[in-house]
């Protein structure tokens, strides 16, 4: 589903980083571009190039730029100078979709959730949910480690119609739609980029879904004090927002709720989780899968009151 006309090019930023580097600099360079990043490894030359898909160009794509290399020298200087200045490539719109296609293939979570694209045919067993997708430019088809573990995390729900459901960073809106067609009384979702939103709110549409609120925001400027709070929420997002805006994100979990993070490099979860555990949340369970950990989280019950 393109956001503007088909024979438009997008732009492909990539930098060129030391084989070792990447687990490193990959959420880095996804934070400076907001958009998931791709890595190809050439292990002849040691080298490994991270990329981005974007659709702009001109200023906002030069600040974007700026912004990853100063970030790369402030935080990592001894590393900086062995690192590529981003660089930047046309590519059609067209070519790009048909890249992704290839790699996207229908997704079984356990027995009761199917996502597929909206090219594939699959037969749906009874009672089994499915989820029609076509993912756009916004990151989120089910295939990633970090997304299908919040969707097994859905799935797990037996009791999903009543319970409300919050997607932060909902990118292509795979997880809101997938918790509707599962059944949550209530779902919501939010994404601080305006194309990402629109994406979401298309793919709501393609599923015969109209009840999902779907809506721009910003985590780190949202307020601490919500008025509602949610039975499940996830929060598949880069591991310097979830530390950073931990209050932010707990603040919407019920007490006794459930809250997914994931995103999280393997190196990293061990301070996301004490992070989160020290706020008086327990890990449930967690998995591993290539570089990524993700982890389900229970939000203590609302301490009882004494009788005086």
């Amino acid at each position: 589903m393109a956001r503007s006309s088909p024979s438009k090019s997008l732009t492909e930023v990539h930098v060129t980083v030391p084989k070792g580097t990447e687990e490193l600099l990959q959420p880095m360079f996804e934070s400076a571009f907001g958009e998931a990043a791709s890595i190809y490894a050439n292990y002849e030359t040691g080298l490994t190039v991270i990329s981005v898909f974007l659709d702009l160009n001109g200023n906002e794509l030069e600040s974007k730029k700026e912004l990853f290399t100063s970030n790369l020298e402030k935080f990592y200087p001894d590393i900086a100078s062995l690192v590529s200045l981003p660089s930047q490539r046309p590519v059609k719109k067209e070519d790009w979709a048909e890249s992704w296609k290839k790699h996207f293939k229908p997704l079984r979570v356990g027995k009761r959730l199917i996502v597929r694209g909206s090219w594939h045919k699959v037969a749906v067993p009874p009672g089994a949910a499915e989820v029609i997708l076509d993912p756009g430019l916004s990151f989120g088809t089910g295939q990633h480690a970090t997304t299908s573990f919040c969707l097994s995390e859905l799935v797990k729900i037996r009791d999903a119609q009543e319970k409300s459901f919050l997607d932060i960073g909902t990118g292509s809106g795979i997880l809101a739609i997938a918790a509707q067609k599962l059944g949550f009384s209530l779902v919501k979702a939010f994404d601080f980029d305006p194309d990402a939103v629109r994406v979401a709110r298309s793919n709501a549409r393609a599923n015969g879904i109209e009840k999902i609120s779907i809506e721009q925001a910003d985590l780190t400027k949202i307020t601490e004090s919500p008025r509602q709070h949610h039975d499940v929420v996830c929060a598949n997002l880069i591991y310097d927002l979830l530390l950073a805006e931990k209050a932010r994100i707990l603040q919407r979990v019920k007490p006794g709720g459930l809250l997914v993070l994931a995103g999280i490099l393997t190196t990293q979860f061990a301070q996301v989780q004490k992070a989160y555990e020290e706020r008086g949340l327990a890990l449930l369970r967690a998995r591993t899968e290539k570089e990524w950990t993700s982890g389900a989280f229970r939000n203590p019950e609302m301490p009882k009151l004494k009788k005086v």
